[in-house]
């Protein structure tokens, strides 16, 4: 059996494990939360390194995409170096061939027309091909990384300005402490802190890393559909009573919830035996048709739930 275990900056409470079988392979897969410490998760690091078969890093990015161009964050470098034998993963590769994918099925099987879609992406450059796939097929997309992440009142909503933006500003950012722009640690456990509400409420389709939507999202959101990974049922619930009309994960459902990018990337490495630089965009989307990944679409008006 093939063991993957998920390093995440995120909160220990979200922790869970379970077990599959993919052409063949069993897979053990967990994640393991140590709330924000990053000393803590560098040491854990290099313990598994060189004892399981692949490692995620999670509740951090390591690289940033902004069109061709990628950045990479100073404190997830720090992790990712901290493995030295086992192939280890970011989420990146699949966040930039599954997400875009996931956007595409989902138009050519009529499950959501985009076409004129008002959108609201948090952070596109957590998810720049998620939010490039939804321009190409005809959203109407307001990017908010600089809304959510830095605080300022800058709504983006073309590509070509976003990624003028990012190579004006994500150098000097990346530098910063991770914390700086995303929740980690306990802070995944606090109640949503509404900030900005009209950009939720203007959109009728919410789209990102659900922390970031969850950190600032309002009481309401009524006939919203939120796309989105990781999420527990908690989380599903919490959207719920929000009025949110429909759930949609691009990630699949593992042991009853949607794993981050991280893992399911270290488990396709696990699988091919590669180390994340050995495989491109072809072989990952060539390896999730083989394993019939589809988006997960959950009906929260009447809690029913099936694969797209």
């Amino acid at each position: 059996m093939k063991r993957i275990v998920s390093v995440s900056l995120g909160s220990s409470s979200r922790d869970h494990e379970a077990e599959v079988e993919w052409l063949g392979e069993r897979l053990h897969i967990r994640r393991i939360g140590f709330d924000g410490a990053l000393d803590r998760a560098i040491a854990a690091l290099r313990e598994l390194d060189g004892s399981v078969d692949a490692i995620g890093l999670g509740g951090i990015d390591v690289y940033l995409y902004a069109g061709s161009k990628r950045y990479a964050l100073r404190d997830g470098l720090r992790m990712m170096e901290a493995v030295r034998k086992t192939p280890v993963a970011d989420g990146s590769g699949l966040k930039n061939t599954l997400e875009r994918e996931a956007v595409t099925y989902l138009a050519a099987q009529g499950i959501v027309d985009f076409r004129g879609l008002p959108v609201l992406m948090v952070s596109a450059l957590d998810r720049f091909g998620m939010a490039a796939a939804l321009v190409e097929a005809g959203a109407r997309v307001t990017f908010g990384d600089f809304i959510f992440a830095l605080g300022i009142d800058k709504p983006v909503t073309s590509l070509e300005e976003f990624e003028a933006l990012a190579e004006r500003y994500l150098p000097d950012a990346c530098k910063l402490p991770f914390q700086f722009f995303y929740p980690t640690g306990k802070k995944q456990d606090q109640p949503p802190e509404p900030k900005f509400p009209h950009y939720y409420a203007a959109a009728s389709l919410i789209a990102g890393d659900f922390h970031f939507i969850r950190r600032h999202m309002p009481d309401e959101l009524s006939g919203k559909t939120v796309m989105t990974n990781t999420v527990t049922q908690a989380n599903v619930e919490e959207l719920r009573s929000r009025g949110a009309a429909r759930l949609i994960t691009t990630t699949p459902n593992l042991g009853g919830r949607s794993f981050g990018t991280n893992v399911i990337e270290a488990a396709l490495l696990a699988l091919l035996g590669k180390r994340q630089d050995e495989v491109g965009p072809s072989e990952y989307r060539a390896l999730v048709e083989r394993l019939q990944f589809r988006p997960h679409v959950v009906d929260l008006a009447t809690t029913a739930s099936a694969p797209a």
